[in-house]
């Protein structure tokens, strides 16, 4: 049985990004996310430990709870954040 979010962003796109998801955040402890790309492309940046992924329709990018990352577009995008009490799937 898939997993099912509990909750989602807005979709936003490379303007209505917020600067909290362009800047260094993470979620809560028990809290997982997973960056869903609609159009375009975003880079992924995990902050600990480092490491930097391109996500795109095909390439979610999940966040663990508590991990430091942040989002950056690389042109024309757009995307949400579904977040899950448990592992989601993909």
């Amino acid at each position: 049985m898939a997993v099912e979010p509990y909750r989602s962003t807005p979709v936003f796109d490379e303007i209505s990004l917020p600067a909290a998801l362009r800047a260094h955040h993470a979620t809560k402890a028990g809290v997982w996310g997973m960056v869903r790309i609609l159009e375009g492309r975003v880079r992924l940046t995990y902050v600990k430990p480092p490491c930097k992924t391109v996500l795109d329709p095909a390439t979610p990018g999940l966040i663990r709870p508590g991990q430091p990352h942040f989002v950056t577009p690389l042109g024309p995008m757009r995307m949400r954040v579904d977040f899950y009490d448990q592992p989601p799937d993909g």
